[in-house]
This record gives structure tokens, sequence and C-alpha cells, in this order.
């Protein structure tokens, strides 16, 4: 018997899937990049004040990498729950915990005002936040992915990744013209607050896009599909986690591998930037600023068009270039920092953000691409999100430590050069799946009937 392959849907509402995906993800990542911009400019003085100068943005950076601690266990529970319930669902609930940790965050006392139970909460806070961010990224570029386009998937699929430069762009961005606008006691004292009380207002717009957007088809018909043989042989199903372990445990290790040069290296460049470039450089906290601020557009701008040359010659020629780019540009990266100008600081971080897209934009359909339907939420998340733990959460960490040891930039490029490295075996490792029907893959460790989709073909076998 053969089923018509499922028919993409009208440009409108494909526009308008894309653009819930997008305002999510941009919301949390504005929620989860504010937060790692004031741990490197603010909360070492107002949580950490009795500190060195470094070992107080040292301890700040440690709560910022408690975030990334609690993302797996976001993975597992929202990819549990979403490859049995829907994506939708979970994305409703994951902006809701987001934004409201963030808001918290802005009414909450400092050290000076309760003490030592100020950072234990915003430790507890930031907690949230990543079990948020956990269970968001998975679900955001699944319910693009399985909606699209399949012949443009790796494009349309991208989108949701621009929510991270759009995120940054938007943090920075007010954190910049705050500090431009307010004396360095007033952001200190109050200022800090306002970006981080502003989520509550983005959290709104987001939850009226999200919520009018339907769930995919493709998880409807594997659904429907589910219930029907658990009607026919009265067998239960298994756990999508149990699932992914037994059927994709190969896939769940390239994902972890592919991540860790594209993770590290976001965080160096965007985060630990703001330390190196005010502690080693001498440059300003506004310069460092305005810098990510204008990098960041310029990422924004390239994802899609790293998504879209995805969809023409594949997920991993793409990658690779991401991956030996952000490894080969490290040491001019630092290089032109210490040249103490802003021409080229803004250099060095537009074309590390440029390599880092080349990583960052065929990521969400390529990890789509490897699971079965039913246990992809899972799959997908699982991958991206244990991956953080040792590569996106330590990141600032250790390059603030490499520092303080042997300050120099030379220890932090062989950091980020070895990270890249590990996601060049795990890309070659990897088979093509720009080809594969989401429909199609079968949950068989194999990959034989997902390899023989193909995205023209106007039928399939059931």
């Amino acid at each position: 018997m053969t089923v018509p392959a499922t028919a993409p849907p009208p440009p409108s509402n494909l526009r308008r899937i894309v653009a819930a995906s997008l305002v999510g993800t941009t919301v949390e990542w504005y929620d989860f990049f504010l937060y790692g911009s004031a741990a490197a400019l603010v909360f070492n003085k107002l949580f950490f004040p009795d500190s060195d100068p470094l070992v107080g943005t040292l301890l700040s950076f440690l709560t910022y990498a408690v975030g990334f601690a609690a993302r797996p266990v976001g993975a597992l529970v929202f990819g549990h729950y979403g490859d049995r319930l829907g994506r939708k669902k979970l994305l409703v609930l994951s902006l809701l915990m987001m934004g409201g940790a963030t808001f918290a965050i802005g009414l909450l006392p400092t050290h000076a005002t309760i003490g030592s139970a100020a950072p234990v909460l915003l430790t507890v806070l930031r907690l949230v936040q990543g079990f948020a961010l956990g269970g968001e990224w998975g679900g955001a570029v699944l319910l693009v992915s399985e909606h699209g386009d399949a012949k443009r998937r790796g494009f349309w699929a991208s989108w949701p990744q621009t929510g991270a430069p759009a995120g940054q762009l938007l943090a920075t961005g007010v954190l910049s013209a705050l500090t431009a606008l307010m004396s360095e006691s007033a952001f200190g004292a109050w200022g800090w607050r306002i970006p981080f009380l502003l989520s509550g207002v983005l959290v709104i717009i987001g939850l009226w896009i999200r919520l009018s957007v339907d769930e995919s088809p493709v998880f409807k018909a594997a659904l429907a599909q589910a219930q029907q043989r658990k009607a026919t042989d009265a067998q239960a199903e298994k756990m999508p986690l149990v699932a992914v372990l037994r059927h994709h445990w190969r896939d769940v290790l390239i994902a972890m591998g592919a991540r860790m040069a594209e993770n590290i290296s976001y965080y160096v460049i965007t985060a630990f930037i703001l330390v190196y470039a005010t502690t080693s450089a001498e440059l300003s906290k506004q310069t460092a600023l305005n810098a990510v601020l204008v990098a960041s557009a310029v990422h924004f701008a390239v994802i899609p068009l790293w998504g879209a040359l995805s969809d023409r010659v594949g997920r991993r020629p793409v990658y690779l270039v991401g991956a030996i780019g952000v490894a080969l540009w490290m040491f001019p990266f630092f290089a032109l920092i210490d040249s103490r100008s802003f021409g080229s600081l803004l250099l060095a971080v537009t074309v590390g953000l440029i390599f880092h897209g080349a990583m960052y934009a065929p990521q969400a359909a390529f990890f789509a691409e490897m699971f079965a339907t039913r246990m992809r939420y899972s799959g997908a998340s699982i991958g991206a999100q244990f991956s953080s733990v040792a590569a996106g959460a330590p990141a600032p960490l250790i390059a603030t430590a490499l520092l303080a040891d042997f300050g120099s930039s030379t220890p932090i490029s062989l950091y980020v050069i070895a990270a890249a490295l590990l996601t060049v075996l795990a890309i070659a490792c990897a088979k093509e799946t720009r080809s594969r029907d989401l429909a199609d893959i079968e949950p068989d460790g194999g990959r034989e009937a997902a390899d023989r989709a193909t995205l023209p073909a106007g039928a399939r076998s059931v």
C-alpha cells in the first residue's frame, strides 16, 4: 500500500510556524545570554563581592555553568513528553518557565541585602533557566523541520537557529544601551535589572505567536500509527529515551561530538570575550559589547544562507567548513583583539561567528534527520544538550581559568582547536542526511529505509 508523502504547508502557514519557533527561541536565548553578559559585567560584584575581581568572575561564570548542567535534565523530561504529547505543548511550557525565571532574577535582592542567600537564589533561578532551555531547542527546530518543505528543510530549520544571535543581539543591545546612557554606579545599583524585567513583555509576545500554530503533521501521523499498533498487538510503546539509546545511540554520540566545537567556540567568542577584551586587551566594556552587537547581526544574517547551502551541497560539508574554520581562526582571533582597536576586535568576532554559523545553521535539520519521529524530540535534545555540559557550560570558566593561570591566549586557542578536532571526527563518522524523508526514518539503528528515501518521491510504502 502506498500513501502520498506529506505535502508541505502553504507558504503563509510555514512562515507563521517559523515565526512561532523563532520568536520563542529568541526570547529564551535573550534570557540565557542576558545572564551570561551580566555574569561577565556585574554579577561578580553584586553576588560575590568578597572575592578578588577575577575570582569573582570565575564564581559568576560558575553559576552561569550551572544552567548548562540543568539542560540535559530538561532535554530528558521535555523530550519524553514532547515525543508522547507533541511539540507545541512543551514549547509553551518551556517559554513560560524561562521567562518567569528571568523576570524573577530582575527582582532578586543582592548580596548586600540578604547576604549568602542571594547567590543561592540566583543559582536556583539559573537552574530553572537551563532546564527550560534544555527542552526548548529540540521542540523549536522540530516544529519547523517536521512542517517544512523537505527540499528546503536546511533553510527553513535554520531560522529557529537565528534565535541564538537574535537573542544575543537583543540582550547585548539592551545592555549596551543601558551602559551608554547610565553611569556605572546607577547601572550597578539598579539599571542591570531592567533587561531582566523586560523579559516579561517578550514572553507575552512569544506566547501569543506560539499558541497560534498547530502540531506537526509528521508527529500526528506517527502518533496515530503508534496508537494503531498498540491497539492491534497490545504491546506498550517503549519510552522514547529507552528507544533512542537502543536504536540511535550512534546518532546521539555523533550529535554530541558535532556540538563540541560549535558550543565551545560560541561561548568563547561571545561570553569570554567580555572578560578578555576588558582585562588583557584593556578595552572598555562598551567597546566589547558594541563589537559583539554588530557581529551578532552578521551572524543572524549568515545562518539562513549556510542553511540554504546545506540543502544544495549537504549538511556535512557545510558543518566541516565551520569546524575547520573556527580552528584556523583562533590564533588570529586573539591576535586581533590584542591590537586593542575596535575595528580589529569587530573583525575577530564577526569572522568567528560566521564560521560558527556554518556549524549552527545545518545543525537543526541534520539532527532532526538522524532520528525516527516518535523518538526525535528525545534524540535531538539529548544529543544537543548532554554535550553542552562538557562544552558550552565550562567554556567561559575554563577560558578564564587558563587566562588566570598562564596570562596568555595560547592555551585558550588550543582548547578551541581540540574541540574542533573532536567535531571533525564526529562529522567524518556521520552519514549525509539531507535526502532523508523524516516520515521514512526507521528506528532500527541501520539506515536502510532512511537512506533509500529521497525528498522528491511522491509516495512511500507503509
